[in-house]
């Protein structure tokens, strides 16, 4: 429809313009139009943005849901429609085995559609690692040189466990995995100094920073509303996240620009990096403008074990949906109840000795004291504390083994029994890895 009073005139002068100005009909639509506008921008929003179309039943585990939309969708109808996409993110809970079957179901839809044109960005690896990466998809190194090499269970720290069953699939596909997240020293330069601060060298290293998305400060100063150390923690905190953000963006973009314009990409990061888009997202876009999708879980059934996993943050409500598609999950733990050995060990004359004991520990009941040189655990041999850590992390609860230790120039035989670490034992102790 064409308004008259929108209608452009070629021929303008002075004296049309004011005839037009004082025209009854065009002061008229003048005022209707002026009334229209400014009933719009005092409007507040009808529902939910974050969920336009809420389910009308209650959600249950494995019920998928189109958030634009409302429309609860099957699993086949989802894949159909996210491997449209260039690239799909998925924001998962670390520590949730149901997330990591998401990931891995998502990973092998892309593989079926699109051989030879995937590749595999992962949160979880910086780019320093990415020769072992290579190396892995080649199928040149064992999961135990892998995990060495690569240094997991202190740049990762979490249970390999979540993850193996993906790097399988990725390396029987030939599936590049890019390791996408910065390195250690820079999160940690980066997060005691403010920007401006930085030598040349360091910010030379930099990706492009925008410190300015007012949804993601939002984000941040919900989670630190109550931190004792206030704005100076906020800032570190700040820039370490918009690092991350920034350094993967930049990475999955190198990725997909080195790569054919038919290559396309699943990216899996922490649901704050992806939920609502403006982490890595918007930030790829920024300097790729390429179609996406996200997608996500929410816990709906949470055991009694997993109630202090959850944050206690009051997240302020967002314009729009934190993902395009959710799938509804039961907060689950790895099959096998966890174990530690339960001793705090360092390396000395390339000997892996026990320097104390956690009381009541699988150590503790089997005899080990301090002082003892640890040998061997089931004839695995034992030259460093990597060895021990691994060897430790194929045990679940009831698992028994023979764990041999140098004593007084002796080697003794225990038998080991591996329980749960007692949970009043000072968590610093013992060969146990922190998220």
């Amino acid at each position: 429809m064409v308004y008259p009073f929108l209608t452009i005139n070629n021929s303008y002068s002075m004296e049309d313009d004011m005839t037009q100005r004082t025209s009854p009909l065009s002061l008229i639509y003048g005022l209707f139009f002026l009334t229209l506008t400014a009933c719009t921008m005092s409007q507040q929003p009808i529902g939910n943005p974050e969920a336009p179309y809420p389910p009308t039943a209650k959600p249950a585990v494995g019920d998928i849901v189109h958030l634009p939309t409302g429309v609860k969708v099957t699993e086949k109808q989802m894949y159909a429609a996210i491997t449209d996409a260039r690239i799909v993110y998925v924001g998962e809970t670390h520590d949730n085995p149901a997330a990591h079957r998401l990931e891995l179901q998502i990973l092998r839809a892309m593989e079926e559609r699109y051989p030879g044109q995937l590749s595999l960005g992962m949160e979880m690896f910086n780019t320093s690692q990415q020769e072992t990466l290579d190396q892995w998809v080649a199928g040149e190194l064992s999961a135990k040189v892998f995990l060495k090499s690569s240094n997991w269970f202190s740049n990762w720290q979490m249970d390999y466990a979540y993850y193996s069953e993906i790097l399988d699939f990725a390396r029987e596909r030939k599936i590049p995995v890019i390791g996408l997240n910065a390195t250690r020293e820079m999160v940690k330069t980066v997060g005691r100094t403010s920007l401006g601060d930085l030598d040349e060298a360091t910010r030379n290293k930099l990706p492009e920073f925008d410190l300015t998305d007012p949804y993601q400060q939002a984000m941040l100063e919900a989670i630190y509303a109550d931190h004792s150390q206030g704005d100076k923690m906020l800032g570190g905190f700040a820039r370490i996240q918009t690092l991350w953000d920034e350094t993967m963006a930049e990475n999955i973009v190198k990725t997909m620009t080195d790569k054919s314009p038919e290559h396309r990409m699943v990216v899996m990061a922490g649901g704050n990096h992806i939920r609502y888009g403006f982490g890595i997202p918007r930030r790829v876009y920024r300097r790729l403008p390429t179609s996406y999708m996200l997608i996500g879980s929410r816990e709906i059934v949470i055991p009694k074990e997993k109630q202090d996993k959850l944050m206690n943050v009051d997240m302020p409500r967002f314009p729009m949906t934190p993902y395009d598609y959710l799938v509804y999950t039961e907060y689950e733990s790895l099959p096998g109840e966890r174990v530690k050995l339960g001793v705090r060990m360092k390396e000395e004359d390339g000997k892996v000795v026990v320097e104390a004991v956690v009381p009541n520990s699988t150590a503790d009941e089997a005899g080990v004291l301090e002082g003892d040189v640890i040998v061997s655990l089931n004839e695995a041999l034992i030259e460093d504390s990597f060895d021990l850590i691994y060897e430790v992390k194929q045990r679940v609860s009831g698992d028994q083994s023979t764990l041999v230790v140098e004593r007084a120039g002796k080697q003794l035989s225990l038998d080991v029994t591996f329980i749960p670490l007692p949970e009043t034992v000072d968590h610093g102790m013992g060969d146990r890895h922190k998220k």
